[in-house]
């Protein structure tokens, strides 16, 4: 299964005869494989296999605790004080069941501890969307380009204030689901039953 993070969330399936193609401008696009690309892709899941047989749960753990000891916070001063938290590498078992799978995050990251506020929002874009104004409710009635906009221009603003390379965006969905799980090991994230209560 591949799943491209844009807007709309578009999921595709991936047999043996088909692939997916994505461009920056454009949907992404189903279509038929040639022999040297399905050659190619056998190689590149063959490898990814080798790769995630090699990973020692017991070596991820300790470099986890190692590196959860780096600083917790981190401030973006452009954004009237958007405290982060710092999430360490680490692994979770994604669905239950024969169809459960690891996922292993290799890299930690910052993520935003509360949601973003009008003031904070306002403060980077200049302008509040949202319709319940105030400066400490969460901006609302903001499209996912516009969260994405909002990120790339308070990286602009942090620039010289953030590492060479680091960037703000949107969490992956790998990344959400870790951090919600905030080490739990249930099937789902608020526990084993279906629905939440």
């Amino acid at each position: 299964m591949v799943e491209y993070l844009d807007p709309k969330r578009k999921i595709f399936k991936v047999g043996k005869e088909n692939s997916v193609t994505t461009q920056a401008d454009e949907s992404s696009k189903q279509g038929k494989l040639n022999e040297n690309e399905k050659s190619r892709i056998k190689s590149v899941i063959s490898k990814a296999s080798q790769s995630a047989a090699s990973f020692d749960l017991k070596k991820l753990s300790d470099a986890s605790r190692k590196s959860s000891q780096q600083k917790k916070t981190f401030i973006a001063r452009s954004a009237k004080n958007l405290e982060m938290i710092w999430c360490p590498p680490g692994s979770y078992l994604r669905g239950g069941g024969a169809r459960s799978n690891t996922i292993i995050l290799t890299k930690g990251f910052y993520l935003g501890k509360y949601e973003v506020t009008q003031e904070q929002y306002y403060s980077v874009m200049g302008d509040n969307p949202s319709d319940f104004k105030g400066a400490k409710l969460p901006v609302e009635k903001v499209t996912w380009e516009d969260a994405m906009a909002f990120c790339k221009k308070l990286s602009e603003k942090e620039k010289g204030r953030i590492p060479v390379g680091w960037e703000f965006t949107l969490p992956t969905e790998s990344q959400w689901e870790y951090a919600c799980r905030a080490g739990t090991t249930t099937k789902y994230s608020w526990g084993n039953d279906i629905n939440p209560k």
